[in-house]
């Protein structure tokens, strides 16, 4: 859609977006936190407020490890132990054992009760389709990192919606009256 010069969009104002940083006083352990904001009629502007991949991941892996779960590495894209997936193709893939009720007791992954992860995953076809969104030929796929976190039984829907918008209002510093279910 065309941008007009009004700052107005299909009867909408500009998006307002918000980006947050942690700066380290270098003179002592102080940390202060600086907010700065831009609308979509601005353009980009450079800024030391970015959200690169690394700080996501590290900042919702922090989160949910300061909530109690317990952070789980990413399993291969090509799992090993599995002769139901090609590849892996979503965040839980790892954790089917114990959805199962199949894990061995003796390994490590049976005493979860809460995880977090980021899981490297592909889809390239079947149920979770995204070449619908990428475009079909007979060379791509979706490569992509999954964030999550998990309960095995320890906490249910309520507990992680509540913790879920402490994540995003919160850490990352999203607008609450932006979202919506």
């Amino acid at each position: 859609r065309k941008q007009t010069g009004t700052g107005v969009r299909d009867g909408r104002p500009p998006i307002r977006l918000e980006a947050r940083t942690t700066l380290a006083d270098t003179s002592s352990s102080t940390h202060t936190s600086q907010s700065k904001a831009m609308t979509s009629e601005d353009g980009p502007k450079p800024s030391t407020t970015e959200w690169p991949m690394d700080k996501v991941r590290s900042t919702f892996i922090s989160f949910f490890e300061r909530n109690g779960h317990t952070f789980w590495r990413s399993s291969p894209c090509v799992p090993y132990d599995d002769p139901t997936l090609l590849f892996t193709n979503a965040g839980m893939n790892q954790y089917k054992p114990l959805f199962l009720g199949t894990v061995d007791p003796n390994v490590e992954m049976a005493g979860l009760k809460r995880a977090c992860n980021s899981q490297k995953c592909i889809r390239a076809g079947g149920k979770h389709n995204d070449l619908d969104d990428v475009g079909k030929d007979v060379y791509h796929h979706t490569f992509f990192e999954m964030l999550g976190n998990w309960s095995f039984g320890d906490y249910f829907k309520k507990e992680a919606i509540e913790m879920a918008w402490k994540c995003l209002t919160e850490e990352f510093g999203l607008d609450p009256e932006r979202l919506y279910a």
